[in-house]
């Protein structure tokens, strides 16, 4: 049986124009994971695990409130208390765990009806301060591809972002391709553009195993980049932005018009 999980591998690049032009582009891959097929996943092969060590892995604790209650029933309660009908399956677009360790600035959830239809999109974004919030965007039933969605920035991500800055997300759902695209503009307009596109591999032992020997320090390349990229911003001397409090809730919900 085919599955509707997959791997997808790519490219990640961030565009930011001011006060200094600062650009990065970095080749990685991520994994989409069905949240009904952790099973299947966790069975089926051998370089893959859920919840256990393994060359690459998915943990549902690294995700959601990190408690062990299941991630989908989770997100189907954020869902639920946003008034969001969904009802149909739930992928996450994320970093595996590789070798043990992972770290995700950005995963991103698609909520489906059970028709099919996506009902609504959750940006779920950690910090490298230890904190995590969500963003989470109901579908417009008229939208196409890309899906076009904004909000108010309300978690403080970049040491070198302020908070007064608005978020435009265009959105190629998984299928043979993905991609993510998130704009940050503040009053002067667009201040940064960040991009993931990644073409679809299937799931398979071959396939899991290429993608470790391609990227085997896929965890320290995210979090080692990060600090790296960081260095040159700062020598091109853009200033810190103070850290407010997080917000007091876990989730920013943006209903559509």
């Amino acid at each position: 049986m085919s599955l509707r999980s997959g791997l997808y591998t790519g490219l990640v690049t961030h565009a930011r124009t001011r006060p200094r032009r600062h650009e990065l582009a970095y080749r990685v891959y991520t994994m989409l994971i069905d949240l009904d097929e952790l099973e299947a996943l966790d069975r089926r092969f051998r370089w893959f695990s859920v919840d256990r060590f393994n060359l690459l892995a998915f943990h549902g604790r690294d995700h959601g409130d990190g408690s062990a209650r299941p991630l989908k029933a989770q997100i189907t309660a954020r869902l639920a208390e946003a008034g969001i009908a969904a009802g149909g399956a739930i992928q996450v677009l994320c970093y595996p765990r590789v070798l043990g360790g992972v770290f995700n600035p950005l995963s991103t959830y698609f909520c489906h009806r059970p028709d099919g239809s996506l009902a609504a999109v959750l940006y779920e974004v950690n910090n490298t301060f230890g904190q995590r919030h969500s963003y989470l965007i109901e579908v417009d039933t008229a939208s196409d591809r890309p899906i076009r969605q904004h909000c108010d920035k309300a978690f403080y991500v970049s040491p070198f972002m302020a908070m007064d800055m608005r978020y435009d997300f265009a959105i190629h759902p998984p299928a043979e391709d993905v991609s993510v695209t998130v704009r940050g503009s503040d009053a002067e307009g667009t201040l940064i553009t960040a991009n993931f596109t990644g073409a679809r591999r299937e799931v398979s032992d071959s396939t899991l195993l290429a993608a470790f020997l391609r990227h085997p320090l896929l965890t320290l390349k995210v979090v080692g980049g990060i600090h790296w990229e960081a260095l040159k911003i700062i020598g091109k001397g853009i200033g810190l932005q103070r850290r407010p409090p997080p917000p007091e809730r876990a989730v920013t919900v943006v209903r559509s018009r």
